[in-house]
């Protein structure tokens, strides 16, 4: 008898893991850099990267390396201790931000999140009053799953399902600043936004509007946040997004590829800020700890020595080209959108899941964000082949509409 092993390992996991995630029908195995093997011995080329996470790829050597060594000798110690993997690492991301003087460092990207929200309420009551706590974000955003990040999250499907939740959130419309400025009063202390909106749909902002809002924050003294869980780490052409808009935030969160596979999270700040965030005040158990550390100073040694942002900025600018000649040539594609190698594709109609599926059953991993728009992210090792191989099976599917 012939065993799927695919279906089998789905349909254990389906009768023991909580239903939270709606899984395609595949088991992977194995991966290296831009490829994934199934259970079946299958081969795919990956266009998600564990959803951004693996900017370098997959079980990249360097990484490997890094962690091997590191786990013979110490994983995880208490953080009434420096371990010097932490330490290392928090200075070099003080260095490659270009303002940050302040790390704090947690297991993901929505307990960084958290922390920031924290940060900024306790350092805005602390230097003006028990009143000034409001925050605010943008419609469409995402910031996580937690209680607080999803009340920072500005969408209200997934808001209902957790009512009543963490007060003190406005939201205003990306790329809008008199929408912005309409919800700015005496009580406001921070704004909070993605650079590029990425579970939104991939909806960049405007230079023009981060500028205008970087300027506001400045004139009014609210500390400017921006959630890089997803554009960071060489993502959108630069080693962080806000790099392309010659600005600097005063709180920077970073997670998701910054552990190449690991969980790690971030919060970078100037230092004035983090003065509120005394002993006692804030913690986590995990973050930081030794092994996490070092996967993310190779993930950034491996992103600076390989020049992976500018091959973001190069790669993306084709891939986006190719896809806007495929949107020209078929009507059922509304819009084309990204910065680097984030790149979202809407229709008109509510196809994205089949492609999706279609794409898998093609051994190619590609991800939808919405019923109607794709979402692609993949490593920044990619090659130029590999675009032109998803490229001419999009144009075929996509002509089958």
């Amino acid at each position: 008898m012939i065993v799927n092993k695919n279906k089998e390992i789905f349909d254990i996991g389906s009768k023991y893991l909580m239903p939270t995630y709606k899984r395609s029908p595949v088991v992977f195995e194995k991966a290296k850099m831009q490829y994934l093997w199934d259970v079946e011995g299958n081969k795919y080329l990956d266009f998600i990267a564990g959803y951004g996470c693996l900017n370098v790829g997959h079980s990249n050597k360097f990484v490997v390396g890094a962690l091997k060594n590191q786990v013979g000798k110490l994983i995880q110690s208490s953080n009434i201790y420096y371990n010097k993997p932490q330490v290392m690492l928090a200075k070099k991301l003080c260095e490659v931000s270009g303002f940050g003087e302040k790390v704090f460092f947690a297991n993901s990207g929505t307990e960084s999140i958290e922390g920031a929200i924290k940060l900024v309420r306790k350092y805005s009551t602390d230097n003006y009053n028990q009143d000034r706590y409001e925050i605010i974000t943008f419609k469409r955003s995402f910031h996580g799953r937690t209680l607080g990040a999803l009340a920072a999250t500005a969408q209200i499907k997934k808001q209902k399902l957790y009512e009543p939740l963490l007060q003190g959130f406005k939201y205003a419309e990306l790329n809008d600043i008199e929408s912005v400025k309409k919800l700015i009063n005496e009580n406001t202390c921070a704004i909070m936004l993605e650079p590029v909106q990425g579970e939104g749909g991939i909806f960049p902002a405007d230079k023009g509007f981060l500028v205008d809002l970087r300027n506001i924050c400045s004139e009014k003294n609210i500390l400017l946040i921006l959630d890089e869980i997803q554009t960071g780490f060489g993502r959108t052409g630069k080693m962080f997004a806000y790099q392309n808009y010659s600005i600097y935030p005063d709180i920077l969160v970073v997670a998701k590829s910054l552990g190449g596979g690991m969980p790690i999270g971030a919060i970078i700040s100037k230092g004035n800020i983090t003065e509120s965030f005394g002993p006692g005040t804030h913690g986590s158990t995990f973050g930081g700890n030794a092994a996490s550390c070092v996967a993310g100073m190779a993930v950034i040694n491996y992103i600076l020595d390989n020049k992976l942002a500018d091959k973001a900025a190069k790669l993306g600018r084709y891939f986006m080209g190719k896809l806007m000649k495929i949107k020209d040539k078929y009507s059922v594609v509304k819009e084309v959108r990204g910065m680097g190698l984030m790149v979202g594709m809407e229709f008109n109609e509510l196809v994205a899941e089949k492609i999706t599926l279609d794409a898998l059953n093609d051994k190619l991993v590609i991800n939808k964000v919405s019923d109607s728009t794709l979402r692609f992210l993949p490593p920044l090792i990619i090659s130029k082949k590999n675009i032109d191989i998803l490229l001419k099976w999009l144009d075929g599917k996509i002509r089958e509409i």
